[in-house]
């Protein structure tokens, strides 16, 4: 067990508020009385109306979300979304605090981007000089782009990826950004990384990579997955004595394919 202001003060060092996406995000404390100690924690990606009722029966001091639970002013984002108030009302009935940590995440040490680079097995990582939030590094060993594709699919834990492949065939560095972190290609490509890895990028962005020659992976956003574990390691860090469940909810879509051949 562990005071709350503790743990806060601690979890800030790693991933200050600071760092957040000045003026696209929302982090910190999202619903709930902060309690004054703290033992056991529930870390999830999103918590939304699919696995409240899950969270509330577990009874946790504290849940820990990647995506912020209320993103935006609460009374902006309570007016647009009815829904998300009434859930708001139901966690702060049953006396369940959450609190969000997203961009700081993804940027601080040892966060998002950090755990997507290791998993992937990359060497001298470090922050794109353009984009501290994105990271790169080298391969051991040069891949071949198809291989390399499948081998971060795997190691990213989803069952497909999108190929744009109009760049080198032969993989040296790689460069990503967890999440719809797309429209940073063109500074990995200045950097002279050799492929480039994120998600949800749309058609403009797809067409100006294909007329750059670039290579770009479009991977599910759920590999942000990654963040349950990887800040279950940081919270044992603090504190080994925390109890902390992860729920695993999300899942990516389910590609159809269809052979003509």
């Amino acid at each position: 067990m562990i005071k709350m202001r503790s743990l806060l003060l601690r979890l800030a060092k790693l991933f200050p508020k600071s760092i957040a996406e000045k003026n696209h995000d929302y982090v910190g404390h999202m619903v709930g009385k902060l309690p004054n100690e703290v033992e056991k924690i529930i870390l999830v990606l999103d918590l939304d109306e699919i696995n409240v009722d899950q969270i509330i029966d577990l009874s946790p001091d504290l849940v820990i979300t990647h995506h912020p639970f209320i993103y935006g002013t609460p009374g902006k984002v309570f007016k647009r979304d009815p829904s998300r108030k009434e859930l708001a009302e139901k966690l702060e009935q049953a006396g369940i605090c959450v609190y969000s940590y997203h961009t700081n995440f993804d940027e601080g040490r040892g966060g998002m981007n950090d755990a997507l680079a290791y998993a992937l097995g990359l060497n001298n990582i470090r922050p794109l000089g353009g984009d501290p939030m994105a990271r790169g590094g080298e391969l051991t060993s040069p891949m071949n782009i198809e291989d390399f594709s499948k081998m971060a699919i795997e190691k990213l834990g989803v069952k497909y990826g999108l190929l744009i492949a109009e760049g080198n065939e032969e993989i040296n560095s790689v460069a990503l950004i967890g999440g719809g972190g797309s429209r940073t290609w063109s500074i990995a490509k200045e950097e002279g990384y050799d492929i480039y890895i994120s998600g949800d990028a749309p058609h403009h962005v797809r067409r100006g990579i294909v007329v750059n020659q670039y290579n770009y992976l479009d991977l599910p956003h759920e590999i942000e997955r990654i963040f349950m574990p990887t800040m279950q390691k940081r919270l044992l860090e603090i504190d080994p004595t925390l109890k902390i469940t992860l729920i695993n909810h999300e899942e990516p879509p389910l590609p159809i394919i269809i052979d003509n051949a």
